[in-house]
């Protein structure tokens, strides 16, 4: 199918199932599980090769899982399950994923001169949980026993030090999540009163992320100009995505927060305008939580 016609059902169809989900009241970004598995602790989906997944592609497949029900955070393709000698079951329905591609196009400037005109798109394929796949290696289905929960009064060491590690200044007291950009401070409620852990460090990513789009950092804006404007819903969602992402990758599944109810309706309203709004809400969101990964002791080592 040529690029032109792929883009906007790409798009719209996955745009279109997001703002279903939202409508119903579900955020299709929550993590559906926090697997156990033979290689250790799962939360972002992963490829066959174990490579986790990125993006709009996380959101995607973690709304799969939640409506189909599936405990394993493991998908490949169907010619991936055939060079392992398994096979799909007959009547099983794969999910979509995307990946962003080019095309090189000559034109003619007004002075009649060649040049090359790169365009962007998205390209879809369709994977499979390994789930809905039979004869699989038996590490694939693997799992360990479950770590314990994680009450009320635990601090996470390794989330504490991941988000101290990133420079951000933060003050605790009050009963208020913030971030200003004027003062670049972020205030954060005291973690005891917080219903969990897991919920006081998603709370404390959220605001974090949106300490990226300082100018100083990653400069990011959406023309936003008052609270509540269109900007405004927009740097929200990519609040919200980035903590789902950085939630996963420390390991932590904390409950929905009731008072982000109210940003339901402006997120709906972006999607239905823009039908690339949440990709590019992904990938800023995406680049937010690298760019705190980054900051992490020995991360220059390790891209090195």
């Amino acid at each position: 199918m040529p690029a032109n016609e792929n883009r906007p059902d790409v798009y719209t169809r996955i745009t279109d199932k997001i703002v279903t989900a939202l409508e119903q009241g579900a955020r299709p970004w929550t993590q559906p599980w926090n697997a156990e598995h033979l290689a250790g602790r799962i939360t972002r989906p992963r490829r066959a090769t174990g490579e986790a997944y990125r993006g709009i592609n996380v959101i995607m497949l973690w709304m799969e899982a939640y409506e189909r029900g599936y405990a394993a955070p493991v998908w490949m393709t169907f010619r991936q399950a055939l060079a392992l000698e398994a096979h799909v079951r007959k009547g099983e329905k794969g999910s979509l994923v995307v990946y962003a591609n080019k095309i090189t196009r000559t034109e003619q400037d007004a002075n009649g001169d060649d040049y090359e005109l790169e365009i962007p798109f998205l390209k879809g394929y369709t994977v499979f949980n390994v789930e809905q796949i039979e004869g699989l290696p038996a590490h694939y289905y693997a799992k360990q026993e479950p770590a314990a929960p994680i009450t009320a009064v635990d601090r996470v060491a390794h989330a504490d030090t991941f988000l101290e590690s990133t420079g951000a200044s933060v003050v605790h007291g009050g009963n208020v999540a913030s971030y200003n950009v004027g003062t670049d401070l972020i205030r954060m409620p005291p973690i005891d009163t917080f219903r969990d852990a897991p919920s006081y460090y998603a709370v404390r990513a959220h605001e974090t992320i949106h300490w990226t789009r300082h100018k100083s950092r990653l400069d990011r804006s959406f023309g936003r100009e008052k609270w509540g404007d269109e900007g405004y819903a927009r740097e929200e969602l990519v609040a919200e995505l980035g903590s789902a992402f950085i939630c996963a990758d420390l390991d932590l599944t904390p409950e929905i927060r009731d008072d982000h109810a109210a940003y339901i309706a402006s997120w709906i309203k972006v999607l239905q305008n823009d039908k690339r709004a949440v990709f590019q809400a992904a990938a800023h969101a995406q680049r937010a939580a690298d760019y705190l990964h980054n900051l992490q002791p020995g991360a220059a080592a390790k891209a090195a």
